[in-house]
């Protein structure tokens, strides 16, 4: 059982690693599972709403947030998108995948919900597993409960984290 994440540096920068590793690792043939975020510009006053994610094992594409209108101070995630994207990554835990992404351990997978047993689906069966992990005490707490010592920290570094995930 590998389970590593990666915390970088710098808004989207994280994102960035992951996304741009399974890309990578797609193009090499491996067979993902998982969602990583779809990288694309936000624009001026945005205050970065839109989220994207792309399920590795089919393609799709889901928006995972929702606006609250132009005077909002932020963004929120929208639980039946999270819950669509949880559904489409379980659908598919029974294919046989080289590696699991998933883009952030976040919240939902600190309170024991969200991706957590697609994570755990993916260790029992020997496959590697690359997250994103946030900056937020909680977050941190609930992934190291989750995880104990398994987990590898890799540096915010593309070669490293391909080099974890091929083995």
């Amino acid at each position: 059982m590998r389970i590593g994440f990666v915390s970088a540096e710098g808004r989207g920068e994280t994102d960035r690693l992951i996304s741009e590793a399974a890309a990578t690792l797609e193009a090499e043939g491996f067979r993902l599972n998982g969602i990583v975020k779809v990288l694309q510009e936000q624009p001026e006053g945005s205050h970065h709403c839109d989220t994207d994610v792309r399920v590795l094992s089919d393609g799709r594409t889901i928006r995972i947030t929702q606006s609250l209108g132009k005077e909002s101070q932020g963004c929120r995630l929208n639980p039946e998108a999270i819950a669509e994207a949880v559904a489409a990554v379980d659908q598919t835990g029974g294919l046989k995948a080289d590696a699991f992404l998933l883009n952030k351990f976040g919240p939902e997978e600190a309170e024991g919900r969200g991706f957590r047993h697609a994570i755990a689906d993916a260790l029992e069966k020997g496959i590697p597993v690359l997250v994103g992990l946030g900056a937020g005490e909680a977050t941190r707490k609930g992934f190291d409960a989750f995880v104990g010592d398994l987990a590898e920290a890799l540096p915010a570094d593309p070669d490293a984290i391909l080099r974890f995930v091929r083995g």
